[in-house]
């Protein structure tokens, strides 16, 4: 039977979101984990919709899910959908591997080059430097990238002691060392991994967060 020339323009109620999501999925590469990632909603929540346990969503996450897969409400539920790119992250600058490196937060935020986000991690939140240096050899590389999360305090957190972390030194350097406690409080040892680089030995930090993803340079796609 010919469909007539303004089946692409049904109205809205002509399918609940729940179909919407499941044709979404269908017609596009993404996963429902990317979804829940790229739009900030529960995974869990996708899939009892995806299940049928629910068939629709508060209007917020609604408005959310639908700019996941680059279009608005009205045309998701239409069925008007365009090829989402990947989301990106901006380098903010580059963190020392036996380098002496200047605080490296080195652009305005979100002006630095930008790379597209992992598969399977949320760009919310997530920072990503560059190394500079071979102490951290055969782990890390120059030219490497580091992405982690700030724990939105000035701190060294107990967690982070023992972790190959992030952190900047009371001078305002940049480094990428493994973490242990010093001499005493307050100052921490920064151990590098290649064997033949040297440590820093009881340092005062005002920051360090770990390392959540390493990326090696012959994968990053800078944009």
């Amino acid at each position: 039977m010919h469909k007539p020339s303004h089946w692409g323009n049904l109205p809205l109620m002509q399918q609940t979101f729940r179909d919407a999501f499941l044709t979404a999925i269908k017609n596009s590469s993404k996963s429902m984990r990317q979804v829940a990632l790229d739009a900030g909603v529960s995974y869990e929540q996708l899939k009892n919709l995806a299940q049928g346990k629910s068939k629709s969503t508060n209007v917020d996450d609604a408005v959310r899910i639908a700019a996941s897969f680059g279009t608005n409400l009205e045309g998701f539920l239409e069925g008007q959908m365009t090829p989402t790119k990947r989301p990106t992250i901006a380098i903010a600058g580059r963190v020392g591997a036996g380098a002496l490196v200047p605080v490296f937060d080195a652009y305005e935020k979100g002006d630095g080059p930008q790379i597209e986000c992992p598969p399977g991690l949320s760009p919310h939140g997530i920072v990503a430097v560059e190394i500079e240096g071979d102490s951290m050899e055969p782990v890390y590389s120059a030219g490497d990238l580091l992405l982690y999360t700030r724990n939105g305090h000035d701190a060294v957190l107990f967690d982070d002691i023992g972790h190959r972390c992030v952190c900047e030194d009371e001078n305002g350097m940049g480094w990428v060392k493994q973490i242990k406690p010093g001499e005493e409080p307050g100052l921490f040892h920064l151990i590098s991994l290649n064997p033949s680089a040297s440590n820093m030995w009881n340092v005062r930090l005002k920051w360090a967060a770990k390392v959540r993803l390493h990326w090696p340079a012959e994968l990053i796609k800078k944009i």
